[in-house]
């Protein structure tokens, strides 16, 4: 499974997005440059969020986005459905109907076992993905990310966020 480039872009964005401060906001020029992004194919992931409900946004010179819930309440399968949909990664489109071994007008009584077992894997990786919200994600980060540079990067932000 290979997933759009718009659902790193909105994990990332969403974690920068969970640091800021109630009623600030950040712009999609500045989301698109911390992460040397094109902003124009950004502004694309973004939309997705908002239109999930996942962040909110305002107009004007200190407009752009931020959460529109907790970071505890927004989990990493809500931004990948944002972007990429609800659909099941796997699609069975009953080949083994095309067995030449079959008897004429055969119906099966369930799915097939191929289509179990990955549909058994996408809700495992649905479920991994519902367990971490962006807050876990935050703490994570302060952990992985050196000192210095997560303390800039929050500066960095704060200097452009509306």
């Amino acid at each position: 499974m290979i997933l759009k480039s718009q659902v790193e872009w909105a994990l990332h964005c969403c974690a920068i997005l969970a640091g800021l401060p109630e009623g600030r906001y950040l712009s999609t020029k500045a989301l698109a440059e911390l992460h040397g992004l094109p902003k124009e194919y950004l502004s694309k992931a973004l939309q997705s969020l908002s239109q999930a409900s996942l962040v909110e946004t305002t107009l004007g010179p200190t407009g752009g986005y931020r959460l529109a819930r907790s970071p505890s309440e927004i989990n990493f399968l809500d931004i990948v459905e944002a972007v990429e949909g609800k659909a099941r990664s796997f699609t069975c489109t009953n080949i083994r109907e095309n067995n030449p071994c079959r008897p004429a007008g055969y119906c099966d009584s369930k799915p097939c076992a191929v289509a179990r077992i990955m549909w058994e894997a996408d809700k495992a990786w649905r479920d991994t993905l519902r367990r971490v919200c962006l807050s876990d994600l935050v703490n994570t980060l302060s952990e992985d990310v050196r000192p210095d540079i997560w303390q800039s990067t929050f500066e960095w932000v704060l200097k452009r966020a509306g």
